[in-house]
């Protein structure tokens, strides 16, 4: 691990409000800035500055302008964020539609300061009504439905992206997520959690469906293109928030069941080890230390880029040297073998060409 990403975590951590023993008295800020970006944490790296003693922190103009940044790029976009959120479901709540968040709304609340998590699109679930709910929108609003995506539909309200998701997961890209999907749908049941956003109903999920989903869609794409520290961030401070209220025997005998159970060992550890949170929160920490290196090393520096090239013959190829070199990776979040997947992976491009 190299000294910015040891450094990085430092930080990463005192933002959180954990401790840190890993504080030099130089450090390169602008690749800090830089790799904390990288992991959508600049305002938690602002958080983690304001944390150290005064000889320790960038220069002031330079803090000021991260200060600035900060308020600007997620406070100020949390606060329209939310606001998106309350419109969107009062317009289904008006139409009789139940609308949970997913990921995104529903993780910030368990941060710290949630304004400072990034917020992207808004992740929905209408309880099996998305057709419906797509139909009156396209009616009333006049709003262009994108239905060229395997597991939700797209729209655009407001300043930001909707997916409107009428599956959890891709079912077509491997067999074993047919029936996880099944496993999420039942959870997804339970209309018993919600908050009130600005005067509107909005449902969360209920802590099990929140944790399988969550350990779920992060292993995903852990396996195909990677994660960040924020994904794990997420994790972390879900499982600290509702600790008691996740069903861990049952929550780890699935795991184990479709093949996850490693991984999400070394994300605890990870949770532990690097991003301070305490151990008894976590009922399993025996991992293999090369490994969680091995992991925790991809999180920092992935092997292949995120970024995809234009032309379509450069992007399969790229895919294909990805899926390749991930090999590794797709043994800690499936059961079965990756060539399995591979003609899984096949078919899923060939109903929805747009996802290649």
């Amino acid at each position: 691990m190299t000294e910015n990403n040891k450094a990085l975590l430092a930080l990463i951590r005192l933002g959180i409000g954990h401790s840190s023993t890993e504080r030099p008295m130089q450090f390169d800020w602008d690749a800090l800035e830089s790799l904390a970006a990288q992991h959508g944490l600049n305002a938690v790296l602002v958080d983690g500055v304001e944390r150290l003693p005064d000889g320790h922190r960038p220069p002031k103009p330079m803090l000021l302008q991260w200060i600035g940044e900060a308020l600007q790029d997620y406070e100020y976009r949390y606060d329209v964020y939310r606001m998106t959120i309350a419109n969107l479901a009062g317009f289904y709540n008006r139409h009789g539609y139940k609308m949970m968040v997913l990921k995104g709304y529903a993780c910030s609340l368990d941060w710290p300061k949630p304004e400072h998590r990034p917020c992207g699109d808004i992740d929905i679930w209408l309880f099996g009504s998305h057709k419906e709910a797509d139909a009156v929108l396209e009616e009333e609003k006049g709003i262009e439905i994108d239905r060229s995506h395997h597991h939700h539909t797209a729209f655009c309200w407001g300043d930001f992206m909707v997916e409107n998701h009428y599956d959890f997961i891709n079912v077509h890209h491997h067999k074993s997520n047919v029936e996880f999907e099944g496993r999420l749908k039942k959870l997804a049941e339970d209309d018993s959690h919600f908050v009130d956003v600005n005067g509107e109903r909005v449902y969360l999920p209920s802590p099990n469906l929140h944790a399988l989903f969550l350990l779920k869609h992060a292993m995903m794409h852990f396996a195909s293109e990677g994660i960040t520290l924020r994904q794990l961030m997420d994790w972390g401070l879900f499982i600290k928030a509702h600790r008691k209220e996740v069903d861990l025997v049952w929550l780890e005998g699935v795991l184990e069941e479709f093949g996850m159970r490693k991984l999400y060992d070394i994300f605890n550890a990870i949770c532990v080890d690097d991003l301070g949170f305490e151990a008894d929160l976590f009922s399993s920490l025996q991992v293999d230390p090369l490994l969680m290196d091995r992991v925790l090393n991809d999180i920092l520096s992935p092997e292949f880029s995120r970024e995809l090239p234009e032309n379509i013959i450069k992007r399969v190829i790229f895919k294909y040297r990805r899926w390749k070199g991930n090999g590794w990776k797709h043994e800690l979040c499936y059961k079965e073998s990756l060539w399995s997947a591979f003609r899984s992976g096949v078919w899923s491009h060939l109903l929805k060409p747009n996802s290649i």
